[in-house]
């Protein structure tokens, strides 16, 4: 089984139940179906084949995902770039994954070329999708008929391969400053969708919501367990991901019944989009991940939706989904984040003490993973190779058998579910004319968390907060801009010489 046979199989057994509903449009799975393959047909006239890459430089929509169905048909693999990301950085993406073509709006388009790519484009001028199969999907669909020879209704043709096979690349960011891209087959993703369809005991009646952006792997779960389901899914726009009160009213409006985001947008809605004043009848599931979810928060939700049930899920790109941890009541008395759980999705999970040992009880150690969802490498380098994979997170093993998350072992933090190498920040700062050295340092969690960076001037200038906000917005997405600077003489070192980014966290409070 490979992930665009979820829809084909869907769109066999049910063709009129609604798939994707979208701001540019509501498909059926025959709709869904028919779409990718006739974007498949039009990729293929531009030369894709097994083993390519393509870009998809898209803003969320119903297209976006034809377009990853599409990707998926040809035995390619596709690769989500931020939408949100500045020129350099969605330039530098797209070159480092070698794509054989890129989708994205003309604009986009003429942006890569004007920075040197010269890879084949599909543009989705026109695109509108909608209640009709013909209603076409791009600019270069037609052609892609003609060059492709084959008829539009005929299934577009297997092209082989196994579910080993790369499926998409997520970027993630790099300690080096270089984002990586995060390998992962059929046989990875299917591993935690088929874990998650049964642990939810997802169907066709479901309705799920997409708030994760594409390239951020919780959309994972949202698109391929309702496909898998049959169920429908409605894409949050991402304009109104952080909008308290719209993501209420999308919950409710659309009678969503399985919702899934990081922690800090429940608490939003909670907090300043009513959710604590209402009823949503319809939801059944709510799960949460990409950072801990504060207990007084948490409780005051679990209280208020006592009949819906509350899972946490933790994993990093690298393994998607590998342990969770379903919620029951909140004791008033508890203080500590819930726990992240036991393994899932098939993989085996443990820690490794700091003297190699495994960890026991009470123990504390770094959490290591190995499985069907451990990813194939990162590429560029060497493959994974079937080998486990170190997390870089600390856990401590409970009584009971599940793991509670400590932190990090490195530089690496989360922000509002992202993913960040503070020293991608770092590098980024150092290259301002102004900056000499720089340090960055997480303050605050969940939705209070704030970057703040310690900078060291080259000179006399010294750049405002508005000035470095602009210099890092030209390389950085959002999620990775600087809330605040500070400049020092000199950064403050360890012993052996590293940026002792304890003290300058311990000054930051």
């Amino acid at each position: 089984m490979r992930l665009h046979e979820l829809v084909r199989e869907s769109a066999r057994r049910t063709p009129l139940a609604t798939a994707v509903v979208a701001a540019d449009g509501t498909l059926n799975y025959g709709e869904l179906d028919a779409e990718a393959d006739r974007t498949a047909r039009a990729l293929a006239g531009l030369g894709v084949r097994r083993g390519d890459r393509v870009a998809l430089w898209l803003d969320k929509s119903a297209w976006a995902v034809v377009a990853m169905q599409a990707v998926l048909r040809l035995g390619a693999a596709y690769v989500p770039v931020d939408p949100l990301s500045p020129a350099d950085r969605a330039v530098q993406l797209v070159t480092d994954c070698a794509p054989r073509a890129v989708v994205a709006s003309p604009e986009r388009l003429a942006t890569l070329a004007r920075h040197g790519v010269t890879v084949p484009g599909l543009s989705t001028a026109g695109t509108e999708v909608g209640t009709g199969v013909g209603t076409g999907v791009g600019t270069g669909v037609g052609a892609g008929v003609g060059a492709g020879g084959y008829a539009g209704g005929e299934p577009f043709p297997d092209p082989g391969g196994t579910a080993d096979d790369l499926a998409y690349i997520l970027y993630t960011s790099g300690s080096t400053g270089v984002p990586k891209g995060v390998c992962l087959s059929h046989r990875n993703a299917l591993a935690f969708v088929d874990w998650a369809a049964a642990e939810l005991e997802a169907t066709g009646a479901d309705r799920f919501a997409n708030h994760a952006p594409f390239h951020f792997d919780l959309s994972v779960l949202d698109l391929y367990v309702a496909f898998r389901a049959g169920a429908s899914v409605h894409l949050i726009p991402q304009e109104t991901a952080y909008a308290p009160r719209l993501l209420v009213d999308f919950l409710l409006d659309r009678r969503i019944t399985v919702w899934y985001s990081v922690p800090s947008a429940l608490i939003l809605m909670a907090r300043d989009g009513g959710l604590l004043d209402t009823r949503p009848t319809g939801l059944r599931a709510l799960l949460f991940a990409g950072e801990p979810y504060p207990v007084t928060h948490l409780r005051a939700l679990r209280e208020h939706l006592p009949g819906v049930r509350f899972l946490n899920l933790y994993g990093p790109t690298e393994t998607n989904v590998c342990t969770f941890h379903e919620v029951g009541s909140v004791p008033a008395d508890r203080t500590a984040p819930v726990p992240i759980g036991r393994a899932c999705s098939g993989d085996r999970v443990w820690a490794v003490r700091e003297d190699g040992g495994v960890a026991g009880p009470g123990e504390e150690g770094e959490l290591v993973v190995d499985g069907p969802t451990v990813m194939l490498g990162y590429w560029g380098h060497p493959p994974q190779g079937g080998r486990p994979y170190a997390t870089g997170d600390r856990v401590v093993l409970q009584d009971d058998g599940d793991y509670r998350f400590l932190g990090r072992r490195d530089g690496q933090v989360k922000v509002r579910g992202h993913r960040i190498e503070v020293g991608e920040i770092e590098s980024v700062l150092q290259a301002h004319p102004a900056v000499s050295d720089a340090a960055v340092v997480l303050t605050g969690s969940g939705i209070d968390a704030r970057l703040v960076a310690y900078a060291v001037p080259s000179g006399e200038d010294r750049p405002n907060l508005l000035e470095i906000k602009r210099h890092c917005a030209a390389a950085l997405p959002r999620h990775m801009i600087v809330d605040a600077v500070r400049y020092v003489d000199e950064l403050p070192r360890t012993p052996n010489g590293k940026v002792h980014r304890r003290l300058l966290a311990a000054e930051t409070r």
